[in-house]
Formats: C-alpha cells, structure tokens, sequence
C-alpha cells in the first residue's frame, strides 16, 4: 500500500508538472533558462523517499519529457539527467525526516538547477547538439539556478508535505514534517514569543505561591488571601 501512494502520488504532480511547464512556463519567454518545475517535483520527492525513490522518479518523469511535445531532443537524455540528480538529491535527505532549516534544501535546489544544466549541455555535445553553446552555457547557469531558487519555496515544500502525508509519516503533522514558504523564506530560529510571554510571567517578582493559599494547605484561608489569589488570576 505504501509503495502504491508513493507511485500515484509521484504520477500525479510528475503530470502535472509537465504540463506546466509546457503550457505556462515554456511560454513566458523569459530570457536564458526555463523555469524547470519537473526537476523541483523530482527533487522535492527525492528528499523524502531517498536517492532510489528519487533516482527512479526523475528516471520516469525525465522519460516522460523526453516523449512529450515538443521534444526536440534525443529519447533518453533528460532522463538520464534527473535519474542523476534524483539518486543524488535523496542522498541528502534528513536521517530524522525533519528539516532543521530552509538552508540545506535551498542549497539541494541551486546545486541541482547548475548541475541538470551542466550535465545536459554535456550530454548534448556527446549527442552533437550544440544548442547551449549558441544560447551561451554562463547565461543558461546563471537563470536556471535564479529561476528555480525563486520558484522552489512555493513548490518543494508542498510536495514533501504531499508526499510525508501519503505514507502517513508522523512527521507531517510536526513542526519539521509539514513545511510552509514562509519558513523557507525566513527561518525562526530560538523560543517563540509566546513561549517567552509566559516565561517572563513566571519570573515575576512578587508571584511566590503561598502555602494558604493552595487548595488543601495547612494555613486557614482569610478573605484578604482570597481575594490577593483572585487578583492574581486576573493578571494572568
């Protein structure tokens, strides 16, 4: 049953990612690289299954684009480029399934965007396709890296929390396991202010509990002690 979410899951936002990306952001037109959200499901699912999960994930998803109108490229070789990223993507996956900062991911997502380029251009040029020399390979680098680190903080994050969920990870209902952009964006690090609300409560001075005062104590209660004790509730 596990391994059935995992290949619905997988298909689903493989699918939908290519279609995306070939009706919306192949598209826009924007200068250098595209905005490549097939590699960012591939990576967000490969820090969540592991370097076999994620290598046989790209594997399919980079056939299945490789297939996909217009290709106009050799069968097989973006496969192999998100085979590659994904083996080595899970590899980084957190040993505890929980995410200490938005740094190590964000850095996943930079390091895979200039190696999927690196790594198809140089496929390209053993299959004789020079296309990235003409477009310049630094322009392609520099916007495929820019353009996938902007998109990935609205994306990733959504995709691991899809996938923890479907394997009912315990995880996803954590702090770690269900990521936001917002902590991507900017990460809280230390005791949150609430916590410190309270803390800076209990510190004040004056507030020492009184044993006649507790419920059962040994001292007889008094209606001035009474009314201190309500005093005191109210200020909290």
């Amino acid at each position: 049953m596990l391994h059935l979410n995992r290949i619905v899951l997988s298909t689903c936002l493989v699918v939908f990612a290519l279609v995306v990306q070939i009706c919306v952001l192949a598209r826009l037109q924007l200068p250098g690289a595209v905005p490549d959200l097939l590699l960012l499901v591939v990576l967000g699912l490969a820090l969540v299954y592991g370097h076999t999960g994620g290598a046989l994930i790209g594997f399919a998803a980079g056939l299945l684009a490789d297939f996909a109108p217009p290709a106009d490229h050799a069968a097989g070789r973006y496969a192999l480029v998100l085979c590659v990223i994904g083996y080595l993507a899970g590899l980084a996956k957190p040993e505890s399934g929980q995410l200490r900062s938005a740094s190590g991911p964000m850095l996943v997502v930079v390091a895979a965007a200039i190696g999927a380029t690196l790594l198809y251009a140089g496929v390209g040029i053993l299959v004789g396709d020079d296309a990235a020399r003409q477009v310049g390979l630094a322009k392609l680098l520099f916007t495929a890296a820019l353009y996938d680190l902007l998109l990935a903080p609205f994306t990733v994050p959504l995709i691991m929390g899809l996938a923890r969920r479907s394997e009912n990870d315990p995880m996803a209902d954590s702090a770690g396991g269900g990521e936001s952009p917002s902590r991507w964006i900017s990460t809280a690090g230390g005791v949150s202010t609430s916590r410190i609300g309270r803390m800076t409560r209990l510190r004040r001075p004056g507030r020492t509990p009184r044993i006649g005062s507790q419920r059962g104590g040994l001292l007889p209660r008094s209606g001035k002690s009474r009314t201190a004790r309500i005093k005191g509730v109210k200020r909290l």
